[in-house]
């Protein structure tokens, strides 16, 4: 179990990383729609490129975040229901969701994603849109994306395991750490900080 344990803190860690950044493909994709907004307007112009490359992003930053959200207990859940539960049945709710449910699920997207992304990878598909871009990139997004989650699924599974067994606290509670958000506006204020110092 050891072992698995850290398995599955690596996992956490590596999401948590992702989790961190991949909030700027947010901000990306709402700077390019705000560009694209304000030259249409401005000069009665607009390219199918920056209307593709802000879904590709907001793609890549759901797909990618799913294993974040998850190891931060984002995802919906049936609470009316368990918060009535003692914490074990609780647990066992958790198990046999990820075992029964998230795992296959994720694996079935792998199959059939996995080929998807190659086929478009090997025929350089392209939009059909005039001035469209290449759809290889946000067709990656679908296996890594949910290569991520069933990781991430997998560390759930493990720690909840763990914590049964006695080795591990509760890893349903969520300990009081900074949003996303709110680490993004820190490093914002940051960044503004040490360009007014070196100016």
């Amino acid at each position: 179990m050891r072992t698995l344990l850290k398995f599955s803190n690596a996992v956490d860690w590596l999401n948590a990383q992702l989790g961190k950044y991949i909030i700027w493909l947010i901000l990306a994709s709402t700077v390019i729609s705000a560009i694209n907004a304000v030259v249409r307007k401005a000069f009665n112009m607009s390219s199918n490129a920056f209307l593709e490359i802000q879904w590709y992003l907001f793609a890549a930053s759901f797909l990618i975040a799913a294993g974040y959200t998850l190891l931060n207990g984002e995802h919906v859940k049936i609470d009316v229901v368990t918060s009535h539960l003692s914490k074990r049945a609780q647990i066992w709710i958790d198990i046999f969701g990820f075992a029964a449910f998230l795992t296959p699920m994720c694996l079935a997207i792998l199959y059939y994603g996995i080929p998807f992304f190659l086929q478009g990878y090997r025929s350089g598909e392209v939009s059909g849109s005039a001035g469209g871009l290449i759809r290889w990139p946000v067709y990656a997004m679908i296996p890594l994306g949910f290569f991520l989650l069933l990781l991430q699924g997998w560390s759930e599974l493990i720690k909840r395991v763990a914590f049964l067994q006695g080795l591990i606290e509760d890893p349903t509670l969520k300990k009081a750490e900074k949003t996303a958000e709110e680490e993004l506006a820190e490093d914002l204020i940051r960044l503004a900080e040490s360009k007014n110092k070196a100016a």
